[in-house]
């Protein structure tokens, strides 16, 4: 077993390495390229010949891993005191980002004479942002302090948020044939405490914690030095038990991960682990993309190519117009940057049609459909979003890396 597992390692973070340096060289993200692989192996003899329609949990496992360090790395460059700053626009954002994927999404499913509960679902399937697309973008550029990423980072987590209300109240209807009230009110209060919680966590207490923490460091009586001696112990424990938090009430794990990442941002002039985490991003994050792009199965969309194509653009456009307009405020280069950058759906969209098709409220046609936007959107904002920011004034100043 551990023969095989060790092949699939080494194949696997060989084609994304290669992938991208290729697509680095030319000045695409990597991550397009990390994508690509995937594509290839999940549609050649690669994925046999890899036993990986038997043996997939490894990969699985690691790409979920790959993404909640990425969103704690994020994090940890994203302090709270900064990201109040662009609170509002961010909610706003994603309020906007929200109401009109969804509004339209059911509408044109609607207009086409399908059922009402899988138009919903196709609806839910594009409302939610992909932070992890995203997030790798600004990384690589080295934009995480700017306002638009800063804008769009605050408003995926509240995407997110909004995202899983939206996904309890379809699958509520879609289930019970009515709405569920008090379920969705209990998704939506401990999504809101906790966060509020965290927040509150981060801003309140943790800062004068940490100034106890560096007047008796400075004395030589904190016993609680020890634990800064072994920081990314300490980041570890709070990355993973924040994740596993948030994935227990009904939150996507990353929300957790991101969130973690800003409470110890608090401390990074005492106890600075950043650095510590870029090799392990760099082993584990590639296993994000590949695994999406794996999932890409060429030979089912082609009889839902022009829907598919339909589907994507709307994605786009409404998220892009929504967006937006939530952020017209910051100018409208800016305004552009967020729309483009809040537009992937990636894995979200895929885990809300995987909801409607495990419960029968979506047709394997349809299934197809939101695979084929989640993993266009995802291919095609990374280009849009470098270039983008490169117009704007932000981009000006940084160096593409």
């Amino acid at each position: 077993m551990i023969d095989l597992i060790l092949f699939q390692l080494f194949v696997l973070v060989l084609m994304a390495r290669i992938f991208a340096l290729l697509f680095e060289s030319i000045k695409i993200p990597p991550l397009v390229g990390e994508i690509l692989a995937g594509i290839i192996i999940g549609n050649t003899f690669l994925y046999s010949f890899l036993h990986l329609e038997t043996d997939i949990e490894v990969l699985r496992v690691f790409s979920e891993l790959g993404v909640i360090f990425l969103l704690f790395t994020i994090g940890l460059e994203t302090p709270f005191s900064e990201l109040k700053r662009v609170g509002r626009t961010s909610t706003l954002v994603a309020i906007l980002g929200v109401v009109f994927p969804f509004a339209f999404g059911y509408l044109l499913i609607i207009s086409l004479g399908h059922p009402q509960v899988e138009a919903l679902f196709i609806g839910a399937a594009m409302v939610a942002t992909s932070v992890g697309i995203t997030a790798r973008v600004i990384k690589d550029m080295g934009l995480t302090h700017s306002i638009e990423a800063r804008v769009i980072i605050g408003a995926a987590v509240i995407d997110d948020i909004l995202g899983m209300v939206v996904l309890a109240i379809v699958s509520g209807i879609a289930v019970g044939g009515t709405l569920n009230i008090i379920d969705t009110l209990v998704v939506a209060v401990l999504a809101v405490l906790f966060v509020l919680a965290v927040i509150y966590v981060g801003t309140g207490l943790l800062p004068r914690a940490r100034n106890k923490v560096k007047a008796k460091k400075r004395t030589g009586r904190s016993s609680l030095i020890k634990f800064g001696s072994s920081p990314l112990a300490l980041a570890l424990v709070l990355c993973f038990g924040l994740s596993a938090l948030a994935s227990y009430i009904g939150l996507a794990a990353i929300i957790g991960a991101f969130l973690a990442g800003m409470v110890f941002a608090e401390f990074s002039d005492t106890m600075p682990v950043a650095e510590k985490f870029e090799p392990i991003n760099e082993f584990l994050v590639p296993f994000f993309f590949l695994y999406i792009g794996i999932s890409v199965k060429i030979g089912s969309f082609a009889e839902v190519a022009i829907l598919s194509l339909a589907i994507t653009a709307l994605a786009i456009v409404t998220k892009f117009i929504g967006c937006g307009l939530g952020a017209y405020k910051l100018g409208r280069k800016s305004a552009t940057v967020i729309g483009v950058g809040m537009s992937p759906r990636g894995e979200v969209g895929l885990i809300v049609a995987s909801v409607g098709l495990g419960i029968g409220s979506i047709s394997s046609a349809m299934f197809s459909v939101v695979v084929a936007m989640s993993l266009l959107t995802t291919l095609i904002a990374p280009p849009l979003l470098t270039y983008t920011f490169r117009r704007t004034a932000s981009g000006k100043s940084m160096k593409f890396s």
